[in-house]
């Protein structure tokens, strides 16, 4: 028997409880009959200095845990240790989200096999989201999406059903309100299974909780803070392009101006050096993600591989052809006298040319440490072929990487299969109970 448990965290919510655990408890009839036999409400009592709880427990089919404040998050997770189902669920006390958008949600978790389904407050249904808050989550999605190469509408939303075994992959987790963004960020980073159903969004009863600016800062920083510990080489690797693309913008605007032409020649040189070196990095933390984590996690520019060979395995010859230029040019201009104090920018030259020799020297580096990385990465796998001897295939499970652009090789199948296809990651789809 499948049991939902939903859990409902509340802080000073004694003006609303009430008639969201009548809603919720309405639903269970429908609940039933979409396929879900067992039925549990928890409610987590948060440090309340109001009737909160006291109207809470006179319900006999509702649990009620007390705690000190410890926040959204918090609540969330004490409710979660303590609840019995295989499915988990939330949603706020405010009356913000739909019970009624229950049964829905738990379809969609059984015809789609999904890890995780979202109701989403920003596809289309009812909503009486405030506007600037409506700007911010759709700014956060469109950041998610980005980052973690999934189109994401919602990745904030506070109303969701998740199977609980998904917990493992999933903490830790905030115990602030950015729990859900991070939540959503861990999850499609962690591969699982995500599916969107629209909901309706009301306006909450009492006072909102949630500071635009404050929590606006602490939703992004969740987002990107959860990125760089699982592909950092995905933002590294982004705002290197983005100074890279600046840099060829600020040379074009070179050609044709001659009393600039130098400074700014220069200037995209230097953002263009500070794109590589962020790409660089991002590559060498993206190897230290991999010996982390042991296993194929989602990684990647661009979510695939675009080379036969990851672009760091060619960092040598291209650091080799950066120094020499960089030797070049200064020779070059020593014997034309461009160095000269009497010539038009005598700084010019040293300067490009110091510049091109230390980038050289970064991507010379970058591919050492980034073969050293790749060893340590592989090292497990190696050991266990040579005790096994090469001719026998490697137990399954473990993995060979190539970290930067999500290559993982399969070291079951590593004797006879080299050059196995990237393993995909996890997707968000829409369910077709949305339409209903």
């Amino acid at each position: 028997m499948t049991t939902l448990s939903i859990v409902i965290p509340a802080y000073n919510e004694e003006n609303g409880i009430a008639a969201i655990i009548e809603r919720v408890l309405a639903v269970r009839p429908a609940v039933a009959q979409a396929g879900i036999e067992g039925f549990e409400l928890i409610v987590v009592d948060d440090g309340s200095r109001d009737r909160t709880a006291e109207i809470a427990q006179h319900y006999a089919d509702v649990r009620v845990i007390g705690q000190p404040n410890r926040g959204y998050g918090g609540a969330l997770k004490t409710g979660f240790r303590e609840a019995r189902g295989e499915l988990l669920a939330f949603l706020d006390a405010d009356g913000t989200y739909p019970p009624e958008a229950y049964p829905a949600l738990c379809r969609a978790a059984l015809d789609h096999q999904a890890d995780m389904v979202v109701g989403s407050r920003m596809s289309g249904k009812r909503s009486e989201m405030p506007l600037t808050r409506r700007v911010g989550n759709t700014l956060f999605a469109a950041l998610l999406s980005v980052l973690g190469n999934t189109r994401v509408s919602d990745s904030a939303s506070g109303m969701r059903v998740f199977r609980s075994d998904a917990l493992n992959r999933l903490y830790p987790l905030p115990d602030g309100l950015n729990f859900t963004p991070a939540m959503s960020t861990r999850a499609i980073f962690e591969n699982l299974k995500i599916v969107e159903v629209p909901i309706e969004y009301s306006e909450r009863v009492g006072r909102s909780k949630l500071s635009v600016v404050k929590d606006g800062l602490r939703f992004l920083r969740s987002i990107v803070w959860t990125v760089f510990t699982y592909n950092p080489v995905r933002i590294f690797g982004l705002a290197g392009f983005a100074l890279m693309a600046l840099g060829l913008l600020v040379a074009l605007t070179a050609i044709g101006a001659p009393a600039a032409e130098f400074p700014r020649f220069f200037a995209a040189l230097v953002l263009a050096v500070a794109g590589i070196n962020l790409f660089s990095i991002g590559t060498l933390f993206n190897y230290l993600v991999s010996l982390f984590h042991k296993r194929a996690i989602r990684q990647g520019l661009f979510g695939r591989p675009l080379l036969r060979r990851p672009l760091e395995r060619h960092f040598g010859w291209m650091g080799a052809i950066a120094g020499v230029s960089g030797v070049a040019i200064y020779t070059i201009a020593s014997l034309n006298n461009w160095t000269a104090p009497t010539s038009a920018a005598p700084w010019f030259a040293p300067a490009v040319s110091s510049l091109l020799v230390l980038t050289g020297m970064q991507l010379s580096a970058a591919r050492f440490l980034a073969h050293v990385l790749a060893d340590l990465t592989t090292r497990d796998v190696k050991a266990q072929q040579d005790l096994n001897g090469a001719a026998k295939l490697i137990t399954e499970g473990s993995m060979l990487y190539t970290p930067s652009l999500g290559i993982a090789y399969s070291a079951a199948k590593l004797v006879n299969e080299p050059t196995l296809p990237a393993r995909q990651g996890g997707t968000i789809e829409a369910s077709p109970a949305a339409a209903e």
